[in-house]
């Protein structure tokens, strides 16, 4: 069957489209790269990836940084792991002030007050529910545990608790565990050491609860 010049024409142009978008998706399957952990036989010890150029500096100053890279490990053991030869450390390595605590409370009730509540006596929401209930912050052992033993267990995990290294970055654990201390101070602290304004406020919640749980009973958390 003769084609006239016009259909030719089509069929050519067609043709050549074909072929160049075959040529692309081709290309886009076969890559010139190369993946990590494979060989490379243009580096003399065969490897494709590359060790840091002797005498790098790491560099980091964002917040959220996640990671334990032993390079940032060397330069501030005690920020990075809570620890200082071995052993918990029993101070804070960073300036905690009010910012840092407002940080920490945000982070805790985020991260830790399903489990812990939100005053850290371990009556989260995910407890009422069942789940094994962890130690309250105010017992003994845990108030005398430094600020590093902290660290190391949001890090790493403790019995039923998961560590948090991957959603908590080094800051911020630091932000909580300040926090954490402070939920700590203010469930010990005697009525006798409190000023004059603090006891005023205490007398204003006190008498604000009285007017508003029932005569006889306890206020009730939901209507019936």
């Amino acid at each position: 069957m003769k084609l006239s010049p016009n259909k030719r024409r089509a069929l050519l142009t067609g043709a050549i489209l074909a072929a160049a978008l075959a040529g692309c998706r081709q290309d886009m399957h076969d890559q010139p790269k190369k993946k990590p952990q494979s060989a490379n036989a243009f580096f003399a010890d065969g490897k494709t990836m590359r060790n840091f150029v002797a005498g790098t500096v790491p560099h980091d100053t964002s917040d959220d940084l996640h990671t334990n890279d032993s390079r940032w490990l060397a330069e501030d053991a005690a920020f990075y792991t809570g620890k200082v030869d071995g052993k918990p450390i029993d101070y804070f390595p960073l300036k905690v002030d009010a910012a840092l605590l407002e940080r920490g409370r945000m982070r805790f009730n985020i991260t830790c007050t399903p489990c812990h509540g939100r005053l850290g006596n371990g009556e989260g929401t995910v407890v009422a529910r069942g789940m094994k209930l962890p130690p309250s912050y105010h017992i003994e052992r845990l108030v005398k545990s430094p600020p590093g033993y902290f660290f190391d267990v949001i890090t790493n995990g403790f019995g039923a608790m998961y560590d948090q290294n991957d959603r908590v970055n080094p800051k911020d654990r630091w932000a909580i565990i300040a926090y954490i201390r402070a939920l700590q101070l203010s469930q010990s602290v005697k009525y006798d050491e409190l000023s004059a304004q603090e006891k005023q406020l205490v007398a204003e919640s006190k008498k604000q609860h009285e007017e508003t749980v029932p005569h006889g009973g306890e206020a009730e958390s939901h209507p019936k």
